[in-house]
């Protein structure tokens, strides 16, 4: 119940805190420790989103903590996610790429080319992120696929 006195906000503040840390901890460690790149992890953060509502949603997570609590906790994950590969330098977004195609049953040039014919990058950026951070993250994204899909062309010259 909200307050205006100022230690009742606080508590419910850390309380909170607390919970959304609880939901964080239990995610990455569930789930996503199960996933072997930064990318892998964002993507797996970013198709939880409803794109019609914007709102998270994890049923396992929402068995346990109420859905406005799931949503708030992996809203905070996905930025985080997004802060992360964003700072990648291209080198290694594209090794971080490369182990996330991996473990799709598809080779890497075509996932490469259908993101890009898609523009599924576009996807993983959280909503309220400033044009210039999104705009630079699409940016890097598209460097690294094109040079990734560059490869099927190489195949399909060579055959």
């Amino acid at each position: 119940m909200p307050s205006n006195h100022p230690t009742v906000a606080a508590v419910e503040t850390f309380e909170e805190f607390a919970q959304n840390r609880c939901i964080i901890e239990e995610c990455a460690s569930r789930w996503l420790a199960e996933i072997d790149s930064d990318v892998g992890r964002l993507v797996y953060v970013s198709m939880l989103r409803d794109i019609s509502s914007a709102r998270y949603c994890h049923p396992a997570l929402e068995a346990v903590y109420s859905p406005p609590a799931v949503n708030q906790a992996l809203s905070y994950c996905h930025e985080e996610l997004f802060e992360k590969v964003l700072g990648h330098s291209l080198e290694l977004l594209e090794w971080d790429l490369r182990i996330y195609f991996a473990g799709i049953d598809t080779p890497s040039d075509e996932i490469a080319a259908r993101w890009l014919e898609l523009e599924f990058p576009r996807m993983f950026v959280p909503l309220g992120v400033p044009s210039y951070l999104r705009d630079l993250f699409l940016s890097n994204m598209a460097v690294v696929l094109k040079l990734i899909a560059a490869r099927r062309a190489v195949r399909q010259t060579a055959a």
